[in-house]
């Protein structure tokens, strides 16, 4: 019982922090992209280290506040915006928005685990999209990760490049990601223009695209990584959450629901 009870109190003394951190984030707009990132990083350490999510399946729903229902994610918005996204979006009535680290363990097992599953039965028969958000918390590595990875979106090779990075995943802040590594995932891209992407990446082209990834995130309260907005597509109404890699059940059963929602409402 002593031993339950100090790792509860361990729980609460970090989610304290995790509350701190995140008033000094929303209160500070006009933060520089460097400071923003610092807090983050912080962020998930903590997380990766103390939350649950990371040790157990434990994972919950999330309710959505008014605040977070009046951020403008439609797809429409995301798309214009250069968010990687996977799917056809002229036939998409359900989005997905997936906040993830290229260096978090628990993502690459989402993205091996029941990606594909959702791919296969929804994404490839034009029912949903997915959208890539870029939540860079894990380690300090994890931003040249993200930096690389919008790079090539550019080249129309993100989803290349995303596979590369989750199947040759090591531990974090490992060097796995250093820019040279990076540099070498990225060569290994067929019909990636390597002039290109070295001109993107090593001028940071992306720093003020991921720090928008980062503020949309904070403003919905994301922490561990990764964490999911599913959205009807025409104006991002109706968002439900999901933090974890929950099964493909769990997916299918939103999307089930806002599907037939959605064929009701148009009858």
């Amino acid at each position: 019982m002593g031993l339950q009870h100090e790792k509860e109190n361990e729980k609460q003394q970090e989610k304290l922090k995790h509350s701190n951190i995140t008033k000094i984030m929303l209160s500070s707009s006009s933060a520089s992209f460097g400071i923003i990132f610092l807090l983050v990083v912080i962020m998930g350490i903590f997380s990766s280290a103390f939350s649950p999510h990371t040790t157990d399946d434990s994972y919950v729903y999330a309710a959505i506040t008014e605040q977070q229902q009046k951020a403008d994610i439609s797809l429409s918005t995301l798309i214009n915006q250069g968010s990687p996204y996977l799917g056809d979006p002229s036939t998409a009535h359900i989005t997905i928005i997936d906040f993830s680290d290229f260096q978090c363990y628990l993502c690459a097992r989402y993205v091996k685990a029941t990606e594909p599953l959702v791919n296969q039965i929804y994404i490839q028969t034009g029912k949903v999209i997915l959208i890539f958000k870029h939540l860079p918390n894990r380690g300090f590595d994890s931003l040249d990760a993200a930096l690389a990875a919008q790079c090539t979106n550019d080249q129309g090779k993100f989803w290349q490049f995303h596979k590369k990075l989750y199947d040759n995943q090591k531990p974090i802040d490992s060097g796995w990601v250093s820019k040279d590594n990076l540099k070498k995932f990225a060569s290994q891209i067929a019909g990636l223009n390597m002039q290109q992407f070295e001109a993107c990446f090593d001028n940071k082209k992306y720093k003020d695209f991921i720090e928008n990834d980062l503020k949309l995130a904070s403003s919905f309260g994301f922490q561990d990584t990764p964490s999911f907005i599913i959205v009807n597509s025409k104006d991002g109404s109706n968002p439900e959450i999901l933090k974890g890699p929950y099964p493909f059940p769990s997916f299918k059963a939103i999307i089930d629901k806002k599907l037939k929602e959605g064929a009701e409402n148009s009858s």
